[in-house]
C-alpha cells in the first residue's frame, strides 16, 4: 500500500474512518425479510451480530439478559461496580448526578473498592439462570487472578479486553499472561482485543482465540486518542484484521477466527460499514447506553474513565432514545440512525443484494469523504 510522506524523515499509510467510506449497491436487490443477520461463534448462535460492550453504563446482569433475549450478546464487566458492590444502584445514581468537572475524580474513588470474587460467580449465575448465553470480561492484568472464579461460575464466552492486547506482552515487573497457554487450557471460546493491525491480529489468532476485537480508544466516551495519541481509523483496521483472518485460515488449515469491530459505531450506518469492511460482528456501547433500561440512565462511561493513574475516558451524557427493543429492532421514531439498528442493517444488505453476513463482507465499498 502506498505510503504518504508526513515529513522528510517519516512516512505513513493513509487509513480510513467508517464515515469516509460508502457501501455500493449491487445489480440486484432483495426483500429485507429474506435477509439473515444471524451470527455464530463456536457453538453459540445469535440472531443479530451485535455484542454489547462491557461497560457499567450499559451492561448489568439484567440488561445482559434483555440483550440476550433480543438476539444479541451482552458482556458483563467483571471489574465494574457489579463485582465491587453488593448493591451498586445508589452509586449508579450518584454517578449520573456528578458535576462534569468532578466526575473523573469521583469515579476513581468509587472504582477503588476491591473486586469481590464471590460476586463474580453470583453475577454470572444471575445471567445464566435466565437461559441466555453468558459472556464476561476481564482485563489482561486481572485475568490470571480471577479467571478460575469465572470458569467455575460457568461462563459461556470469556472476553479478555483492554485498550491494547498483544500476544507478546513484555514486562520486567511481573510474569505476563501467556495467552496461548491460557486459551489452550480452557474449554470455552475466548475473545481477545483490542488490536488494529494485521500483524497484531495474526499473533492473537495464533493463540487459539475464537475471536479478536478490532479497535481501541474509538468510543464516544474514550479519550485515548487525546491522552496517548493512539488511534487507528476503524475502516482500515477492520480491513487489515480481516486480511489476517483470511491468511490465518490458510495457515491453520481451515480455522476461522471471528473479527469483531469494537468502538466508534454510534449509528446503524456505521455498523453496516464495519461489517462491509470484513467484520463478523460489532461491539457497541453508546447506542445501547441510550436505552431506557440502561444502568447509566442517559449517561455513559467505560472502564478507561476511572483508571487510577491515567484516565483515558470520561462520563458523557448521551440521553435516552427509547427502549432496548426499539433501539435494536424498532420501530424507529428518529431518522438519524440511532434506532432500529438491526432493521437498518437488514435493509442495507437487502439494498445491496446480499442475504447473509458472510456474503455481505464481499460488498463493494468506495471512499466517500463526508
Amino acid at each position: 500500500m502506498a505510503q504518504v510522506e508526513i515529513g522528510l524523515g517519516k512516512n505513513g499509510r493513509r487509513a480510513y474512518e467508517l464515515d469516509e467510506i460508502g457501501i455500493v449497491p449491487a445489480r440486484r436487490t432483495r426483500d429485507p425479510e429474506e435477509v439473515s443477520i444471524a451470527w455464530q461463534i463456536d457453538a453459540y448462535r445469535f440472531e443479530t451480530p451485535l455484542v454489547v460492550s462491557p461497560m457499567d453504563s450499559v451492561v448489568s446482569p439484567k440488561t445482559a439478559v434483555a440483550v440476550g433475549e433480543l438476539g444479541g450478546l451482552g458482556v458483563l464487566d467483571l471489574e465494574g461496580l457489579w463485582t465491587r458492590y453488593e448493591d451498586p444502584e445508589p452509586l449508579l445514581a450518584e454517578i449520573r448526578e456528578l458535576d462534569t468537572v468532578a466526575a473523573t475524580k469521583r469515579l476513581q474513588e468509587i472504582y477503588a473498592a476491591p473486586i469481590q470474587e464471590e460476586l463474580i460467580g453470583r453475577r454470572i449465575e444471575e445471567i445464566r439462570q435466565a437461559g441466555v448465553t453468558t459472556a464476561a470480561r476481564l482485563s489482561p492484568q486481572r485475568t490470571a487472578q480471577y479467571h478460575k472464579a469465572v470458569i467455575d461460575a460457568g461462563v459461556d464466552i470469556f472476553v479478555i479486553r483492554g485498550t491494547t492486547v498483544s500476544a507478546e506482552h513484555v514486562s520486567g515487573r511481573a510474569e505476563p499472561l501467556n495467552l496461548k497457554q491460557f486459551i489452550y487450557d480452557l474449554d470455552i471460546p475466548v475473545v481477545v482485543g483490542g488490536c488494529a493491525t494485521y500483524t497484531a491480529a495474526l499473533h492473537l489468532m495464533r493463540t487459539g482465540a475464537a475471536g479478536v476485537l478490532v479497535g481501541f480508544g474509538g468510543g464516544s466516551g474514550h479519550t485515548t486518542r487525546s491522552v496517548l495519541g493512539v488511534a487507528v481509523p476503524m475502516a482500515s483496521a477492520v480491513g487489515d484484521v480481516a486480511a489476517a483472518r483470511r491468511d490465518y485460515l490458510d495457515e491453520s488449515g481451515g480455522r476461522y477466527v471471528h473479527v469483531i469491530a469494537d468502538g466508534g459505531m454510534t449509528r446503524s450506518g456505521d455498523i453496516a460499514k464495519a461489517l462491509a469492511c470484513g467484520a463478523d460482528a460489532v461491539m457497541v456501547g453508546s447506542p445501547l447506553a441510550r436505552a431506557a433500561e440502561a444502568p447509566g440512565a442517559g449517561y455513559h462511561w467505560g472502564s478507561e474513565a476511572h483508571h487510577s493513574e491515567l484516565p483515558r475516558g470520561e462520563r458523557v451524557e448521551v440521553g435516552t432514545a427509547g427502549t432496548l427493543r426499539e433501539i435494536l429492532h424498532g420501530p424507529a421514531s428518529t431518522s438519524d440512525g440511532s434506532m432500529n439498528l438491526m432493521g437498518a442493517l437488514r435493509r442495507t444488505m437487502a439494498t445491496s443484494g446480499y442475504t447473509d453476513l458472510k456474503e455481505f463482507q464481499r460488498v463493494e465499498v468506495v471512499v466517500a469523504p463526508h
